[in-house]
């Protein structure tokens, strides 16, 4: 047996006994965590077969950095994901190659001072990212690297396991159970695409910059939307 696969089996028998209470989504990002000696993880889905959002999160700045990469469309995953390799920030307050400025902002001031980006793919089957964040900068060692590898393997595995039996264009209960797909910002990027006769993709370009020249989270925007608060009309507010 491989290293590889020495790692890979002992991330199995850690995950297994949690998949039959309902916790498995949640346990994938809590293992992620606990074997590569982070501060946080989450799986944020990025598939066009699937809606998009956090699947799991360990803990608020996770979810926060989600949050962030969502409503900006810019960070790690989204890089990862696209790429289809590994993105590696180990100084996010001193990088040699400045990225994602608005992101870096607000995820310093959350804590955070290293980003590491793992793409949950097999093959040409790309779902999303496994992203780790760290509240003391500095890179992954092999060995944590190996084992960010070997659970975002995982993880792609348990996701096409878990909807392979929902019906075509739904998220399995599995999947749904304790994620934040975004509802409210499809709904929302609908109803602007009807407003104002554009497409739906311009729609949610729209959402998100409404969001971030606001201050606010997409899903805040987005709810607004939704319950006819405030209607995005014309360019975008100054």
């Amino acid at each position: 047996m491989t290293v590889h696969d020495d790692r890979m089996a002992l991330i199995l028998s850690r995950l297994a006994p949690h998949d039959a209470d309902g916790t498995g989504t949640l346990r994938l990002c809590e293992l992620a965590a606990e074997t590569t000696g982070v501060s946080g993880a989450s799986i944020i889905l990025l598939s066009d077969e699937l809606a998009h959002g956090s699947l799991c999160t360990t803990d608020g700045v996770a979810a926060y950095l989600d949050d962030l990469q969502f409503t900006l469309g810019q960070g790690p995953a989204i890089d990862a994901h696209a790429g289809g390799r590994p993105v590696l920030e180990p100084e996010l307050a001193a990088p040699a190659v400045a990225r994602w400025p608005a992101l870096a902002t607000s995820a310093l001031r959350a804590g955070v001072r290293a980003l590491f980006a793992f793409p949950v793919r097999i093959g040409a089957v790309k779902l999303g990212a496994l992203t780790l964040h760290r509240d003391s900068p500095g890179a992954l060692n092999d060995l944590q690297h190996a084992d960010a590898l070997a659970i975002a393997v995982v993880a792609t595995r348990a996701i096409l396991a878990m909807q392979a039996d929902a019906p075509p264009g739904s998220v399995s209960v599995e999947l749904e159970e304790g994620a934040n797909f975004h509802f409210v910002v499809h709904q929302a990027a609908g109803m602007v695409s009807i407003q104002l006769g554009i497409g739906v993709t311009e729609a949610l370009v729209r959402l998100r910059g409404h969001a971030f020249l606001l201050d606010r989270t997409i899903d805040d925007v987005s709810r607004d939307v939704v319950d006819r608060r405030i209607r995005l009309e014309g360019p975008e507010p100054a």
